[in-house]
C-alpha cells in the first residue's frame, strides 16, 4: 500500500523556519519516501506505508520535541504496490 502525507507544525514564522518545522522537513527529505515536497504552508511525501508511517512517528516525536505547539497531519491511502513494483532495479 502507498500513501500521501500532508502535514503543517505551528507555530509559524514567516520571516524564518522555526525550527520545529526545520526538524519536521529533515525527517521527511531524511527518510525513504518519494515525491517529497516542502513548502513553507505545508508539506507532502509519498511512499510505501511503513515508511510513512515510520516518517510519521518521527515526524511527530521531533517536531514537538523542538517546540512544535500543534501538528496537523492527513494521511491518504494513494494506491497498492504489488509484489516488485516499486523496487529499484
Amino acid at each position: 500500500m502507498r500513501l500521501r502525507v500532508e502535514f503543517t507544525t505551528e507555530p509559524f514564522d514567516l520571516d524564518e523556519a522555526p525550527p520545529h518545522a526545520v526538524v519536521a522537513r529533515d525527517v521527511v527529505t531524511g527518510a525513504e519516501l518519494d515525491a517529497v515536497d516542502v513548502g513553507p504552508f505545508g508539506n507532502t511525501a509519498e511512499g510505501d506505508a511503513d515508511q510513512v508511517l515510520g516518517a510519521v512517528a518521527a515526524l511527530l516525536r521531533e517536531s514537538l520535541q523542538a517546540g512544535a505547539t500543534r501538528v496537523s497531519l492527513q494521511v491518504n491511502v494513494i494506491g497498492e504496490t504489488g509484489p516488485g513494483e516499486g523496487d529499484a532495479t
